[in-house]
């Protein structure tokens, strides 16, 4: 603690104590906290007390207040709990006798005061905080502690309730620190006493007949078997879940309890144990029959937890796959009578006419479908997947699903009718089997329906009854699909059919790019970016793209009334230039596509339009060009570097003035590449004229960089001031070797060394890019190489960077400010205004 904290504590201490004064803020009292959790987290010797006895006198006072407020009585209890961490002060506030007036008997949990649910959840905290030593566990054993926090597992409050409980798996955790000797003989003899009483709890709970009792138990037993308990204590793990195997088991064949979820949960969290890496004993017997007796609803999320496990049983993991693909095999075999395909399955684990009629209630069908297939989409995106899925029918079924959601599908039998009945226009059901559809795109083997799924994709995209969020997804799967029909056709030669379903892809987008709705024209615009990135390499793709209206239609939407869509256009257009300007034999569409032009479309939006969006999409495309080398020879590049940065300079819109430093940084990063023999190699010496970097600095100049990146040095906008930092920082690195840096006094005599100087007392005053001189002003010519070159070598970058890196409020959050804010607020400081961070 400073010497200036400890000086404004009494005065802190004395107000809060004082009934008089109003309330302070939550706020303020919580930042309290944080900071005596930070002062004892590294000090955790009694000197915090013996130094500041305000300390223990504001506990007293607050104890001997007659009704204290619940705000500063649940602070106290938390700032003891905090003091009260390390046992040198535990035994100090122990000999104060305070603590057995905070958190025994005699303390607030028997009086009014404990209705306040803000008081409660303060004695957890408070104990929580304690328990870090011997002492602190043995004294809530001895004052009844333990009792009340058993009650507490049931608060009517869930804030308390869930407190209580992650206290007992710290305590139970805590407890066998110290038994470390006795873990490899771990029996039921062998529980330290803390937890002993906690695991008696735990058995005494699952035994009895309160649903309740039993509920918050299964509660504390996944806590504590998805904590470091279950990972670090194997022997005692192995022993707890022996005492309770039996009865998880009744729970799960009797099916009487209502925390089903809690128990599908727990078995998750036990199987994430190291105990149980083998595949041999009753555990995985114990999994298995609960995949069978759980609903398909609560058995879902503990099926895709197991199939993430690398330690799974084969078998049990093949059981929850099929847990996770029966509504799927459902829909598949519902869609047709006979069947005219295979399901997906062979054999169900549970009994499907439960999956059929939670999928016939128009209540349960959309929730178990969506459930289903967000647990497919996970099990898509892992990189090593240790089952293999039936690609081709959960293909088939998507599809099934999709048709019965548009309403294009005549399903025969009665339950595919009914299931059809409640899917129609469902939006939920839609999205997520598009989702599940687009990830499918990475398999290699479901090219026989590729045909089918096009026809599905496209009645959706062509359909007026899909919402905007559904053809948005629908975009993105088509996209996805794309890419993989065109490896497909580069392999086996059927470029008939891709070229048809390009023909068709393009027919709906001129459609919707010209939609009354402006989220379908902006979705159109990112799909047709999409496709652009992936296959603009493609001979079909841009035969197909150049005989459609695609690109004029695009090219009109640059002028749309939203702001959103224009934005989109300007991508589009951006990309589109890849194709029409910039290839190597770009196809000759029209005056309007020729490079000068689009350029010039560009450029003026980045000046005049008025919302930021469209000028952001236009300063990121501009460094997309630059990085993608299209911007032609170095000197063209100069000019255009110069142009867009001198325009973005004055944009209001801090994220164009940071996109502009993006383009000099890669505009500095490629013109050193061409201009040094080896791009990664320091230069010889700082002041040595050596041809490459004089021809550098000359560009840089030239295209008046320099002046751009110390102006952005004081922009108002905090990032925009560090990323012209660390390009600053980068050029410095590049001219000079570490250890030629200039001597500022040194140079302060000639006229350029002066106008450093002046610049490096305006930065470090942190002067607004307003107050720069523009034409030379003060000796600074930015345009000047070798000023430049003085200016990167004198001026201390490293300072500059620290400065800027620091947060905005770390003079204003600091402890002395805020125990000076606390005075200010109760009128014991005059003329110091509160800060209301």
């Amino acid at each position: 603690m400073t010497r200036e904290c400890a000086v404004l504590l009494p005065g802190v201490c004395a107000a809060l104590a004082d009934p008089r004064q109003p309330g302070l803020d939550d706020t303020c009292l919580e930042k309290l906290l944080d900071w005596f959790r930070s002062l004892t987290w590294f000090d955790p010797t009694v000197e915090l007390l013996q130094d500041n006895p305000c300390l223990t006198e504001l506990i007293t006072s607050v104890l001997a207040l007659p009704d204290p407020s619940p705000g500063i009585l649940s602070f106290t209890l938390q700032l003891a709990g905090i003091l009260a961490s390390s046992e040198s002060r535990f035994q100090h506030l122990q000999q104060e006798k305070l603590l057995g007036r905070l958190f025994g008997q005699e303390g607030p949990r028997g009086g009014a005061a404990w209705e306040d649910a803000s008081v409660r959840s303060a004695w957890v905290k408070g104990v929580h905080s304690m328990v870090h030593h011997q002492p602190a566990l043995h004294f809530l054993c001895s004052t009844g502690g333990m009792d009340v926090i058993f009650a507490l597992q049931e608060d009517p409050s869930l804030f308390v309730a869930s407190a209580a409980s992650q206290l007992l798996v710290h305590m139970l955790t805590f407890s066998l620190e110290s038994e470390t000797s006795k873990a490899l003989s771990a029996k039921d003899s062998d529980w330290p006493a803390c937890a002993q009483m906690i695991v008696k709890h735990i058995e005494e709970s699952l035994q009895s007949s309160s649903a309740s009792h039993i509920e918050q138990s299964l509660k504390l037993l996944s806590s504590l078997f998805g904590s470091s308990f279950g990972n670090c204590y194997a022997a005692w793990t192995e022993v707890l879940w022996l005492n309770i195997a039996k009865q998880i088991e009744s729970f799960l064949l009797e099916g009487t309890v209502q925390a089903q979820p809690v128990l599908a949960n727990l078995l998750l969290n036990v199987a994430r144990s190291p105990v149980f890496c083998g595949t041999e004993g009753s555990f995985w017997a114990l999994v298995t029959s609960a995949l069978e007796h759980l609903t398909p609803v609560q058995a879902g999320p503990l099926a895709v937890g197991l199939l993430k496990l690398c330690k799974c049983p084969q078998d049990v993991r093949i059981q929850a796959l099929t847990v996770l693909l029966q509504p799927m095999d459902c829909i598949l075999r519902a869609a047709s009578q006979p069947l005219e395909y295979a399901g997906l399955l062979d054999e169900s684990v549970s009994d499907p006419v439960t999956v059929e009629s939670l999928l016939s209630s128009k209540t349960s069908c959309a929730g178990l479908l969506c459930q289903t297939l967000a647990h497919l989409e996970k099990l898509l995106s892992l990189k090593h997947f240790r089952v293999d899925l039936p690609c081709v029918s959960l293909l088939r079924s998507l599809m099934t699903i999709l048709q019965f959601c548009n309403g294009f599908l005549s399903p025969a039998s009665p339950l595919g009718s009914t299931i059809s009945r409640n899917l129609i226009d469902c939006f939920r059901v839609q999205k997520s089997a598009l989702d599940v559809l687009a990830a499918l795109s990475e398999k290699k083997d479901c090219d026989t329906l590729i045909g089918s799924l096009f026809d599905v994709l496209l009645a959706y995209l062509h359909s007026p009854n899909t919402s905007p969020t559904v053809l948005k997804k629908t975009f993105q799967a088509t996209s996805k699909w794309l890419v993989h029909l065109q490896e497909l056709s580069c392999s086996n030669s059927q470029w008939q059919q891709t070229e048809k379903i390009l023909e068709d892809v393009f027919l709906v987008l001129q459609k919707r790019l010209c939609s009354p709705c402006w989220e379908v024209r902006d979705s159109s615009l990112e799909f047709l970016t999409a496709m652009v990135k992936c296959l603009r390499d493609q001979k079909e793709f841009r035969q197909c793209l150049l005989s459609s209206e695609v690109l004029r239609l695009t090219e009109n939407l640059l002028e749309d009334p939203e702001s959103y869509v224009r934005a989109s256009a300007v991508t589009a257009v951006g990309h589109l230039a890849f194709i029409t300007c910039f290839a190597p034999e770009s196809p000759v569409t029209g005056n309007q596509w020729n490079k000068e032009n689009t350029v010039a479309k560009l450029q003026e939006i980045l000046s005049t339009d008025s919302e930021g969006f469209p000028r952001r999409a236009v300063i990121s495309i501009f460094t997309t060009w630059l990085r993608e080398g299209c911007t032609g020879q170095l000197e063209d590049t100069e000019q255009f570097v110069s142009r867009v940065i001198q325009t973005v300079e004055h944009d209001l819109d801090w994220e164009v003035r940071l996109g502009g430093l993006e383009l000099v940084e890669v505009f500095c990063s490629q013109t050193i590449c061409k201009l040094s023999q080896c791009p990664y190699a320091p230069v010889s010496s700082a002041v040595t004229s050596s041809t490459p970097q004089n021809e550098l600095l000359q560009v840089f100049c030239g295209a008046k960089l320099f002046g751009f990146l110390f102006r952005s040095l004081c922009d108002c906008d905090k990032p925009v001031g560090q990323r012209a930092c660390d390009v600053l920082i980068g050029l410095r690195g590049h001219f000079y070797p570490m250890s030629t840096l200039e001597n500022p006094q040194e140079i302060e005599d000639s006229p350029a060394g002066r106008g450093i100087a002046w610049l490096q007392r305006t930065l470090r005053q942190g002067s607004l890019a307003q107050n720069f001189p523009t034409d030379g002003g003060d000796g600074v010519d930015f345009q000047d190489p070798e000023s430049m070159m003085l200016a990167l070598g004198a001026i201390d970058l490293l300072e500059l960077h620290d400065e800027l890196n620091k947060s905005s409020d770390h003079v204003e959050e600091s402890p002395q400010s805020l125990l000076q804010d606390i005075l200010a607020s109760v009128g014991t400081i005059e003329d110091n205004e509160v800060d209301c961070y």
